[in-house]
């Protein structure tokens, strides 16, 4: 049994997603914690490389998708759209930064109550 408790991720879907193996889980967050497109994704941004911004946004929506972290699942999808037209928004970048951290952290709960 799982609890739901915590905050921008869907345990119980993203278990789901991995049959039940709680170990494959924490395992693909904890991969995730260190997945190289986090940082390029805001260095693209910082020099305007659109195009590797859109790519790195969208593996971003994809894994958050997978792992069923919703919040920065949901967040991806805007952030995509708003590098997609060029038109990012004012302070974007650092909601979405903002939105990576606390999944982060509720990652690392996971991690530590599950792993």
């Amino acid at each position: 049994m799982v609890a739901n408790d915590i905050v921008y991720i869907d345990l119980t879907e993203g278990l789901k997603r991995v049959m039940g193996n709680t170990k494959l889980y924490v395992k693909l967050l904890h991969k995730f914690k260190v997945e190289p497109s986090l940082e390029g994704l805001f260095a693209a941004v910082e020099a305007e490389d659109y195009q590797k911004a859109q790519v790195l946004a969208h593996t971003v929506k994809g894994i958050a998708a997978n792992l069923s972290l919703t919040e920065l699942y949901e967040q991806s999808v805007k952030f995509e759209a708003q590098i997609k037209s060029r038109d990012i928004e004012p302070g974007a970048p650092e909601s979405f930064k903002t939105c990576l951290e606390e999944t982060i952290k509720n990652i690392d709960k996971v991690i530590e109550q599950y792993g």
